[in-house]
């Protein structure tokens, strides 16, 4: 079931990508496996996934560390981040895709320098401005870019990721994905030292389609490709 099931989530990628007038190999589809099993993960291992995005870290490291799993995939932190759990990923992730303040930005530059390592993060930014999700504001984001660039030179900043709000009809999303784009050219337009914009990390399971359309380099799919989570687990 997961095999198919992300099979066809690729051609859906494949084909908003042709919409948008894009190559496939610009966006990265990304199998979000929070709560699901290491079967599941191989599964969707052997149809083809190679970058999968954890929630917890706590979780990712587990898997991370499990010999069941190949050694070439790629692993992506894309949950709320607190800083005390910082230390268990640097080193160790690709990317970590949700940094909303410059406390945990720091946080990561420390980890990052006693371990010898650059970490390339993205700024998590709250495009619809809603109350219940973490991000920095569109207006604040050039500011604290710019900050981070200027004091941390252990980490470097690759792109934005944003979560849109939940909707029943993905065009609602639209406005924010496009806003989402507007801000990163506006950012590469600043030409600030260490800092490039060629991650843009926005769509899920409901909205993908419409995120590619509008930029994204990175959709982040769980439950099209895994099903609805089970967080008995």
């Amino acid at each position: 079931m997961v095999a198919e099931q992300y099979r066809e989530i690729e051609e859906r990628v494949t084909k908003a990508c042709e919409r948008a007038g894009r190559k496939r190999e610009e966006v990265t589809l990304i199998a979000v496996s929070k709560t699901k099993p290491i079967s599941m993960l191989k599964e969707a291992y052997e149809a083809g996934a190679r970058t999968f995005g954890e929630n917890k870290v706590q979780e990712l490291v587990s898997k991370m560390d499990s010999e069941e799993l190949a050694s070439d995939i790629s692993w992506q932190m894309i949950g709320h981040l607190q800083r005390n759990k910082v230390k268990y990923i640097v080193g160790r992730v690709d990317l970590i895709h949700s940094v909303d303040s410059f406390r945990l930005a720091e946080e990561i530059n420390i980890q990052s320098k006693k371990k010898g390592v650059i970490t390339p993060i993205l700024i998590e930014v709250n495009a619809a401005n809603e109350d219940t999700k973490f991000g920095v504001k569109i207006e604040d984001t050039i500011d604290l870019i710019k900050q981070i660039a200027k004091e941390l030179d252990s980490v470097q900043i690759k792109g934005l990721m944003t979560i849109a709000p939940y909707v029943v009809d993905s065009e609602e999303n639209r406005p924010y994905f496009r806003k989402m784009k507007a801000l990163s050219v506006d950012i590469t337009n600043e030409n600030i030292d260490n800092v490039c914009m060629d991650i843009l990390s926005m769509g899920m399971t409901g909205d993908f389609e419409v995120a590619i359309e509008e930029g994204a380099t990175m959709v982040r799919v769980g439950t099209g490709i895994f099903g609805e989570r089970n967080y008995q687990n």
